[in-house]
């Protein structure tokens, strides 16, 4: 067999070309394959006669596992049922990238490592795939994995179907391995991603703000609590929308009255809820039982993290709808002025806690 040599640019491959490789893989061929770290090898996952192959192209022992590839954050949930916060706070910050998760996998007893690259060529091939892709490094055991197409090519040629090269890896070495199955993050493989990152991602914890359009309460709040705890580095503040279908900037009300307490919102740009977002968060704070309903509907076992915002307020509430935090939108500079006293009131309380 000689394996065919597709070359492609980097940024812009054919996709004529990539779904060609794809079509490759889901009848059981071997695609040699770019991605930012070094080159792989993909093979469908759940089919046992190229996982045969691509095991002994390989030359690797029996027990040791592969590696698997997704192009979206969200799809490790197709491999894991695992719901620790820190899995999501990895992956949030790290993907797509050179971090690699270990973690329980679906079929009992099991692991699974799981990754995202960060190249066009790579997340292009798994998402035409249509199958779960096995990705290891394009070298036979024992050697180095290789940075260029060639180098794959100098053991593996006419041992696979095809060859995509799409230039030298950017980073040109493996992944981060971390491995989450156990109480504490262990560093399997150290690469790009160290272990004082881990460390620190480990202590990290992530205080989530939402309202619907991510542009008025929840920026308030946000950039309140940011500026009452701007001395600590072990907490991350972030904010979002459940009806956020365009990315802007927050209101010119929020940003003139956060301005007025010296707090620079300037540069916020909205974004919607997503489950990753709501996964990682330790706290999820919102302003309204509606908000709450539309969390939980979206990731129902967050359901012990969420709370409403005027909970943590120290004036009392006489009914359930006094709990609801008012939108501001449209009203006038007095309207938000009251919003956000509303919103410090509990923000300040909220600073105790973390």
């Amino acid at each position: 067999m000689k394996t065919k040599i597709i070359q492609t640019h980097p940024e812009f491959p054919d996709l004529k070309e990539i779904a060609y490789c794809a079509k490759v893989i889901r009848k059981g061929g071997l695609v040699i394959f770019p991605t930012e770290t070094v080159y792989g090898i993909a093979a469908d996952f759940s089919n046992p006669q190229a996982m045969g192959r691509l095991r002994a192209v390989k030359k690797r022992a029996a027990d040791k596992p592969f590696a698997i590839l997704v192009s979206q954050r969200g799809l490790i949930s197709n491999y894991t049922s695992m719901a620790d916060p820190l899995l999501y706070k990895f992956i949030d910050a790290y993907w797509p990238g050179p971090l690699t998760v270990v973690v329980p996998a679906k079929e009992e007893g099991k692991t699974i490592g799981v990754r995202m690259p960060d190249h066009p060529i790579a997340l292009r091939l798994v998402q035409e795939s249509q199958c779960t892709i096995a990705a290891p490094s394009a070298n036979v055991g024992g050697k180095n994995p290789p940075t260029t197409c060639d180098e794959a090519l100098k053991d593996l040629d006419g041992l696979v179907e095809v060859a995509i090269d799409g230039g030298t890896s950017k980073i040109g070495s493996s992944s981060s391995v971390v491995d989450l199955t156990n109480q504490k993050p262990i560093v399997l493989r150290e690469g790009v991603i160290t272990e004082s990152d881990v460390e620190a991602m480990t202590r990290r914890k992530t205080v989530l703000f939402v309202c619907t359009g991510n542009s008025c309460r929840s920026v308030m709040a946000e950039y309140l609590l940011r500026d009452q705890i701007k001395e600590r580095d072990d907490v991350e503040v972030i904010s979002a929308g459940t009806s956020v279908f365009l990315r802007s900037k927050a209101s010119a009300e929020t940003i003139s009255v956060l301005g007025e307490r010296g707090i620079d919102a300037e540069e916020h740009v909205s974004q919607s809820v997503s489950t990753v977002l709501l996964k990682k968060a330790d706290l999820i704070i919102v302003m309204t039982r509606a908000h709450r309903a539309q969390v939980l509907e979206r990731v129902p076992i967050v359901e012990k993290r969420v709370y409403l915002l005027k909970e943590f307020a120290n004036s009392s509430v006489n009914d359930l709808a006094s709990l609801d935090v008012p939108d501001p939108i449209g009203q006038s500079h007095d309207a938000y002025k009251g919003c956000l006293n509303m919103i410090k009131e509990s923000t300040e309380r909220i600073e105790g806690l973390i």
